[in-house]
């Protein structure tokens, strides 16, 4: 296919995503006042009032469409015969169920704990797992850690307006990118990128500082799921634009990529362990609810991380397309994110409200 006419079908196919959104979310918000209203003491973790908590519903929506639309658009075989897509799509919907269900029930966290590990499990069993080292055992321990990490990861940091929805949108850019950049442009998962990511657009206009609607646990839930299937295919597992799987390069690049999730979980959970609590425990000790107690806006919280989310773009394009590759290189991009820890762990320990 020509890549004008490929570039066309995405663009009108994200710019119909993004108008699908605003308006189903805009049906959500006006026909449901009190579906999926966070109760009041949950707020202590949202950092806000009660509000509905649906936006999750039109991130799945949109995601089946872009499934569905694959056929129509590109005039392809239904690419529900592809092993990795079934095992992605079945995780995916394991995840909104669970969040679905934790929003409407409070579900208890050994429920959750053990879904996660399912769709850490059917994602490894439809061949869609870390490939960093040589024993396949550590890469499957490994890939069980990451899904259950990210997808706990973007639930923790769903805790102010628009910050998940902007970390999300940041990575799941990076990630069309980085297939840009490798020429794998034309695939049913790069459809499911631009899908995405235009349903969390549409959905930051009604998430957006002072927000009318949060995604739930529906969402970060969903999100955390499709976050560490992307971390795998389009990080942990890309090779660089000379076509090498370096290990170090794919580490750095995907710790580069989930620079916010990771940094912000790791704080608090160190935080919480040095100051005696329980980090399973949610609290006002996150790095978003420390740089507010700054005197940050949170407005200028969200274009901060936007901005830590671009600049780690830069640096993973560099990662990709240096090929005199050594240990310089290594050091350089691992004090950047060491750098970043300390300042963000150090703004955490100091200003954080348990």
């Amino acid at each position: 296919m020509p890549e004008n006419s490929l570039l066309f079908r995405y663009i009108l196919f994200f710019a119909i995503a993004i108008v699908f959104s605003i308006l189903i979310n805009g049906l959500f918000l006006k026909f449901s006042r009190t579906l999926g209203i966070r109760d009041n003491a949950d707020t202590l973790i949202r950092w806000g009032t009660a509000k509905p908590s649906l936006g999750g519903i039109s991130f799945y929506i949109i995601f089946l469409l872009s499934i569905c639309s694959y056929s129509v658009l590109f005039r392809q075989p239904s690419p529900l015969f592809d092993e990795q897509l079934v095992g992605f799509l079945g995780a995916a919907t394991m995840a909104f169920l669970l969040g679905l269900a934790d929003d409407a029930y409070n579900t208890r966290p050994f429920i959750k704990l053990g879904v996660q590990i399912l769709c850490a499990f059917v994602l490894i069993s439809t061949n869609t797992y870390i490939q960093v080292f040589d024993t396949a055992w550590l890469n499957y321990l490994f890939t069980f850690l990451w899904v259950i990490g990210i997808m706990n990861a973007i639930n923790m940091i769903d805790n102010m307006d628009s910050i998940a929805t902007i970390v999300s949108i940041v990575i799941l850019c990076m990630a069309v990118f980085i297939q840009y950049s490798q020429q794998n442009f034309s695939n049913i998962y790069v459809l499911l990128l631009i899908g995405i990511t235009a349903s969390l657009l549409g959905f930051l206009f009604f998430n957006w500082h002072p927000s009318k609607m949060y995604m739930g646990d529906t969402g970060s839930q969903f999100l955390g799921v499709v976050m560490a299937s992307v971390g795998i295919v389009c990080f942990w597992n890309a090779p660089d634009t000379f076509g090498q799987k370096v290990q170090s390069k794919q580490i750095l690049a995907a710790a580069l990529a989930f620079i916010i999730p990771l940094v912000d979980t790791t704080s608090v959970i160190l935080n919480r362990m040095l100051k005696g609590r329980s980090p399973f425990i949610g609290g006002r000790d996150h790095t978003t609810h420390s740089l507010f107690f700054m005197g940050i806006t949170e407005k200028r919280i969200a274009v901060l991380f936007a901005f830590i989310g671009m600049v780690s773009m830069l640096l993973i394009y560099s990662i990709h397309s240096t090929q005199n590759w050594g240990y310089f290189h290594i050091s350089l991009y691992s004090g950047y994110l060491v750098a970043v820890f300390s300042v963000l762990f150090y703004i955490v320990r100091k200003k954080a409200i348990t």
